[in-house]
């Protein structure tokens, strides 16, 4: 047997591989509960926000159910004749709580540099931004559109094409599936207000000409996101996975 080239897991898609396996195994019966986040991340010797990211695959292909203010079941794998295909996470995606990490080392130097950098036409990108952000979310509409205007107005200002192809790439992962169910769980307007008011910090100490306010400010905002996608299964709205 030829010897293959070996990639590189990413953390996540490891755990999950090894509950998958436990659970073809029978040691998690379909319909049963596994442990809890904080038991698996003992057990496994990891973070417990690498275990939600797994099981966030696990939802994503069909393998388990998370149930809010219950637990994470298992599911019975019965082939559905004329049903939807099962959905399958590629290799190359990045957990959703990894990516706001990254994001707050990168997104933090970045609104520095713009605090210096900054023109007009930067800072009334932003505005703008911040102003469609309030508009959809007295609509009753998730703001997506306008938080990723706001944060490409503030790489922009910086001048620089990796960064701006960078934070581009991060927006494009947070469009992915795995993104997505997690948002499904913890994004809600009043999540998105609080968050849109860390936009507003984050927006005055740019206009101010302070960069370091503004690293600051963007990194609290990183570490908010990153504790709004981390909180408890029992605080996530109970309308599904959206």
């Amino acid at each position: 047997m030829p010897i293959q080239s070996v990639e590189p897991k990413r953390l996540y898609r490891q755990i999950a591989e090894q509950l998958r396996g436990l659970i073809e195994q029978g040691e998690f019966a379909p319909g049963s509960r596994l442990p809890a986040e904080r038991d698996l991340a003992r057990q496994l010797g990891v973070s417990r926000p690498s275990v939600r990211e797994a099981l966030i695959a696990l939802e994503v292909e069909g393998w388990v159910e998370v149930r809010t203010g219950s637990g994470v079941y298992v599911l019975a794998r019965l082939p559905v004749v004329g049903g939807p295909a099962t959905v399958q996470i590629a290799p190359t995606e990045w957990g959703p709580l990894e990516l706001i990490r990254a994001r707050r080392v990168v997104e933090g130097e970045i609104a520095a540099i713009a605090a210096v950098q900054a023109k007009r036409q930067h800072l009334s990108a932003m505005r703008q931004a911040i102003e469609a952000m309030n508009t959809a979310a007295n609509q009753g509409v998730m703001p997506l559109d306008g938080d990723r205007a706001f944060h490409s107005a503030i790489v922009e200002a910086c001048d620089n094409m990796v960064l701006i192809e960078t934070i581009h790439h991060f927006w494009d992962s947070r469009r992915g599936p795995l993104f997505e169910r997690l948002g499904g769980y913890f994004e809600t307007l009043p999540s998105w207000r609080a968050a849109i008011e860390e936009h507003e910090a984050i927006y005055q100490a740019i206009a101010a000409h302070d960069g370091p306010a503004a690293r600051a400010a963007m990194q609290r905002h990183m570490d908010n996101s990153h504790s709004r996608f981390s909180a408890s299964w029992r605080q996530a709205k109970r309308s599904g996975s959206g």
